[in-house]
């Protein structure tokens, strides 16, 4: 089935990048997946578009279902580093982004429960383990 979303995990270091979108307040980037896109694609182009984000290494770590009324849709996720800042080039859909630690998000994040803690945990466990494994630690 196709994704009707895509959203990413975006690590500067050890601080993760949001964007204040209208109506959630902060949160990662994401939005639909176009006709003529593959998710990949949508998950750099809405972190480029709500938080500025040149994305690197963008690995896919999962789905999770989203039921509205008695629709059932998908959104693929993914986690990337971030490789540069750039300007938001949506402003109208972002009104700004910062950059946290893990320790701050339950304060900051529009929706906190203990499972997005989870999957924020094991989206940074996922880039440490890269990185290890490039250095051959």
């Amino acid at each position: 089935m196709r994704a009707f979303a895509a959203l990413v995990f975006p690590w500067h270091h050890d601080e993760i990048l949001l964007c204040d979108i209208e109506d959630r307040g902060w949160c990662i980037p994401s939005g639909r997946v176009e006709p003529f896109e593959e998710p990949c694609e949508a998950a750099s182009r809405e972190a480029v578009e709500e938080a500025g984000a040149i994305l690197h290494e963008l690995q896919y770590i999962g789905c999770y279902r989203i039921s509205e009324r008695s629709e059932v849709r998908w959104a693929d996720v993914f986690v990337a580093s971030v490789q540069e800042l750039v300007e938001i080039s949506r402003p109208d859909e972002s009104r700004g982004r910062k950059l946290v630690t893990i320790e701050e998000l339950p304060q900051v994040y529009h929706m906190w429960n203990p499972l997005l803690e989870e999957v924020f945990h094991y989206s940074k466990e996922i880039l440490d383990r890269r990185a290890r494994y490039a250095t051959g630690s």
